[in-house]
């Protein structure tokens, strides 16, 4: 087995979730090319004094429920995914990659439907557990990033096992400056959006809750945001790729929602429920080491020179109060094109922060 995996498990159970002696982890293997690294994670989690347990997970078991099953069925929170989250100290979310044609043939309104359901279980992690989530690289991941499997491994290794305490100095740094203004503005290919974050914080993301990670986020004040954008990357939620989302807010009201694809699914996502259609939150993409796009938000939301916003559900700790059952990251890409403005003055251009 790949070296790396043990040094992975060793960084995601001592440094990401700092696991002490005598805690409960849940580590939920999600596809079987999981298995390695759900090892490293087991073992990891014996020498720390841990009690861990391992469930298996996977796309597949969707389709299934979202093909064959009742409306209530599908309604249905899992009982047991549930109880871990009430259960486990610790939650470490392993992801594989699966074929984001799988829902090909699901309708719109169940796709949405299990996504409530599965936004519960979220939920319940963000509120009971210390968590982290990755996306384990495959043959799957690869095909969606358009390289071959080594390249896209490499970079996930080269992603992760960096030096994390001194980038988090220097991205701690970046949003210290950041929590001194008041009003962002982002211009960009069909974009100027703008809103307050006044009294929100900014927060650095450095491989607590993600690994790899590399993010600096906020919450805008909601009824501030104003304007458009448009996202050069297609929005990828439920195995749905929705190509070309342009989104307009007036004073904090979604006005306009489009799309080349998928457009009924668009519109299924951000009437999902009230606070669907806001924004909970804005983040820049810090991580140099990601390169390529590879349509799944647990990496491309890192890409170095992007931003993103988030639709729906607002994380606490950055004083955001949008409480939604979706949250639903879309990448723009600014490092050709695009600028970021705090207070007027240019602090963002071209995928690189001025300060």
């Amino acid at each position: 087995m790949d070296k790396r995996w043990k040094q992975l498990g060793d960084l995601l159970v001592n440094y990401s979730t700092e696991v002490k002696p005598g805690e409960k982890v849940m580590i939920a293997m999600v596809e079987p090319e999981t298995y390695p690294l759900a090892l490293a994670v087991y073992e990891a989690c014996i020498q720390a004094g841990a009690s861990p347990q391992v469930q298996f997970l996977s796309e597949e078991f969707n389709r299934a429920v979202l093909k064959f099953g009742s409306p209530e069925q599908i309604d249905w929170v899992p009982q047991i995914e549930a109880y871990g989250m009430e259960w486990a100290d610790v939650y470490l979310g392993l992801r594989g990659a699966h074929n984001l044609d799988v829902f090909w043939d699901i309708p719109a309104n169940k796709l949405t439907a299990l996504r409530r359901a599965m936004g519960r279980i979220s939920t319940l992690r963000w509120e009971k557990t210390r968590w982290c989530l990755l996306r384990v690289p495959n043959a799957a991941l690869a095909h969606q990033a358009g390289v071959d499997e080594q390249t896209v491994t490499e970079m996930f290794f080269n992603a992760c096992l960096l030096d994390w305490p001194e980038l988090s100095r220097e991205w701690r740094r970046w949003a210290d400056i950041l929590g001194q203004g008041r009003r962002v503005r982002v211009l960009g290919r069909d974009t100027d959006l703008s809103f307050s974050v006044e009294g929100r914080t900014w927060t650095v993301a450095d491989g607590k809750l993600n690994m790899p990670d590399g993010e600096i986020l906020t919450s805008p004040v909601e009824a501030t945001v104003d304007g458009h954008i448009y996202f050069e990357f297609p929005g990828v939620l439920g195995g749905r790729l929705v190509d070309d989302i342009c989104l307009r807010w007036q004073t904090g009201r979604l006005v306009e929602a489009v799309s080349s694809t998928n457009q009924d699914f668009l519109q299924a996502v951000v009437r999902t429920d009230p606070g669907a259609s806001l924004i909970g939150e804005f983040a820049f993409g810090t991580n140099a080491e990601i390169k390529h796009f590879c349509r799944d938000i647990l990496l491309d939301e890192k890409i170095g020179g992007t931003v993103h916003i988030a639709l729906g559900r607002a994380y606490p700790h950055t004083g955001g109060t949008n409480r939604s059952a979706i949250h639903w990251d879309i990448v723009k890409d600014l490092r050709q094109d695009g600028q970021v403005y705090l207070d007027g003055q240019l602090i963002f251009e071209k995928g690189r922060m001025l300060f």
